[in-house]
């Protein structure tokens, strides 16, 4: 089996793990604050030192692709693509929300849950205010529609939440929890993204050489990257 190196760094979760034979072999993570730039690198590092392995020796890099932070996104996509260049290994992207909505499906029982037929899971990543990044999928964790910015309101997904169970989840679900009051809608960990989240995912495309291109891969970022002026400026 596939020994891929995952790397998370769509949110605020700065998160690299080591995969082989349907495990995580290793993952270190920090949870809290933007600070992919400084711990990116190290995690690889010392993850690939503690297992007495080099980059050669990886069979594949998989990456998220979006969508979420667009400086998170971009500092985990360079990195990856910087370590497919120099040990020639095929990249593979993610998205963080089929991640999170594959393993949840395969994993009800990590967080308590019970998932039927009736069941439909949205994981959802902040975007700003009352907005996320969503998309919905069915109780095996297969995408039903495409990934969108969404608002959220008391009306959303109210037709949905009348004859099935909707599962909530990820680090833009809890803000929408007092908005989306229905019986059926359901809020539940986890509300943080991981690289761990991606095994299956990345093992999957591995085998059927799902890959993208190094050179022309970018990711996914859903929205334009929008640079604010201070208010006050500040004349040298």
């Amino acid at each position: 089996m596939p020994l891929i190196l995952l790397i998370e760094s769509s949110t605020e979760v700065c998160s690299v793990a080591l995969s082989s034979n349907g495990r995580i072999l290793a993952i270190k993570e920090n949870q809290h604050g933007l600070s992919h730039s400084e711990l990116l690198g190290v995690y690889i590092r010392d993850i690939l030192k503690e297992n007495k392995l080099s980059t050669s020796q990886l069979d594949a890099i998989a990456v998220s692709k979006g969508p979420g932070s667009y400086t998170g996104l971009r500092i985990g996509v360079s990195i990856a693509k910087g370590i497919c260049f120099a040990a020639q290994k095929p990249l593979i992207a993610i998205s963080s929300l089929d991640a999170m909505a594959n393993y949840i499906a395969q994993n009800p029982d990590e967080y308590n849950l019970e998932i039927n037929n009736n069941t439909l899971i949205a994981p959802m990543i902040d975007a700003r205010r009352m907005e996320v990044y969503t998309r919905m999928y069915d109780s095996k964790g297969l995408a039903l529609d495409e990934i969108t910015a969404k608002i959220i309101d008391k009306d959303s997904y109210s037709e949905i939440l009348t004859s099935k169970k909707i599962l909530f989840c990820g680090n833009g679900a809890f803000k929408c929890s007092d908005t989306l009051t229905n019986e059926n809608a359901i809020f539940t960990e986890p509300e943080k993204a991981s690289a761990r989240f991606m095994l299956n995912l990345a093992e999957e495309s591995f085998n059927n050489l799902d890959f993208v291109d190094v050179a022309y891969f970018e990711p996914y970022y859903l929205k334009d990257f929008v640079a604010t002026i201070p208010k006050n400026k500040i004349i040298s």
